[in-house]
């Protein structure tokens, strides 16, 4: 929903070409939400859902972790007032020379998903504390991340040998059950999977401490979801399941839910037309899409809530489309959007739930459009 902060905003602002509008507010009562409904688990904001300095200030004062994918991630957290000491390195993929320099930074957490990466930390960030990424299967997710991160917990094990062998600390485990995950139960499966990894170590004496539970916590788009709390109930339903009384360190990575209902874009429609007379769906082409930062529509995966002047009008199929001289770029075609019949060129539209993943997906330059502008209130 936009918030009467964001109207106003709008309003009086009146910002030329597509934006988005961020309110802080928002930002500030999730991450509160998340506190209360994981008071035990520690709180890394995946940095980049959205890495708007205004937003990682406010999440650093409030004290707040952060998970960086990069050496540019985590010197914008540094720069927002976080210590190297609350910065995760949590990308797996990551070039021996960018180890270094966040070591060198003061990073001592890294994430690893297989005994090559380890060997890098080993050599450019010695002593550190790694943890190693468990495959998941992703379902329930309206974007899932398996098989690119991650290993199966039989190789976890042989990771974190190699790495307690190589002198780094085996800190732990991480998983991520997909993001948009509205599925309670999947982090049951995940934690399952770590406790494997934990009891199969400590039979050789290395005794691991923290398990990464990841992202994936929902925003709402067009479907309502489950509360951060009910998240925090069902989770730590499974840690005790699954650990009884000797529950180890926990943290979480939310991203889209720290953010993602924090933000709207304001868009205007380009053009309406039909590709036949007898066409009963219309296309309907804005000035945002795709390439200008709504690239989760891909394959019509996140479905984001549009809100026009129009709405009480009755509303039939349309095609959505952005304004770029590629074909790819569609929303929902598949799938068609219900907009209002009496929808015009010119007119505005508000897309929800668009704080999180929509900056940092916008190209810099495609077909002359420049990058999808932000304003954080």
């Amino acid at each position: 929903m936009a918030t009467q902060r964001i109207l106003d905003f709008l309003s009086t602002r009146r910002p030329s070409g597509p934006c988005l509008v961020v309110d802080l507010d928002v930002v500030r009562d999730n991450f509160v939400a998340f506190e209360k409904a994981l008071p035990d688990s520690k709180i890394y904001y995946a940095v980049k859902a959205n890495p708007a300095p205004e937003i990682l200030r406010l999440l650093a004062a409030m004290g707040s972790s952060f998970d960086t994918a990069s050496v540019a991630e985590a010197e914008m957290a540094m720069d927002a007032g976080a210590p190297a000491s609350r910065i995760s390195f949590g990308n797996t993929i990551k070039k021996e020379r960018d180890i270094a320099r966040a070591y060198e930074l003061g990073i001592r957490l890294f994430a690893v998903d297989c005994v090559e990466e380890v060997e890098k930390v080993a050599r450019a960030a010695p002593g550190s504390q790694v943890f190693c990424r468990v495959l998941t299967d992703g379902e329930g997710a309206e974007w899932p991340l398996s098989r690119k991160f991650g290993c199966v917990p039989a190789m976890a094990v042989d990771v974190l040998r190699h790495a307690r062998k190589l002198g780094l600390d085996a800190h732990g485990v991480s998983f991520h059950v997909g993001s948009q995950q509205c599925d309670l139960s999947a982090w049951d499966r995940a934690l399952g999977d770590a406790k494997q990894v934990f009891a199969t170590l400590a039979e050789e004496g290395i005794v691991l401490k923290m398990v990464n539970m990841g992202g994936g916590f929902p925003t709402r788009y067009l479907r309502d979801v489950p509360a951060a709390q009910a998240y925090g109930q069902a989770i730590f339903s499974a840690l005790r399941k699954h650990f009884g009384n000797r529950i180890p360190e926990t943290i979480i990575e939310p991203g889209r839910g720290m953010v993602g209902n924090a933000g709207v874009i304001k868009s205007e429609v380009v053009l309406i037309s039909k590709k036949a007379d007898n066409d009963n769906v219309r296309w309907v082409y804005l000035d945002i899409g795709k390439f200008g930062g709504l690239a989760e529509t891909m394959d019509e995966a996140i479905r984001y809530p549009i809100v026009t002047a129009r709405d009480a009008d009755e509303k039939t199929p349309c095609v959505l489309a952005g304004p770029t001289c590629d074909s790819a770029d569609v929303m929902y075609e598949k799938t068609p959007y219900p907009l209002p019949l009496s929808l015009t060129i010119g007119d505005e539209v508000l897309i929800e739930g668009t704080g999180a993943y929509t900056t940092t997906y916008s190209a810099v330059a495609f077909n002359g459009f420049e990058p999808l502008r932000s304003y954080v209130i």
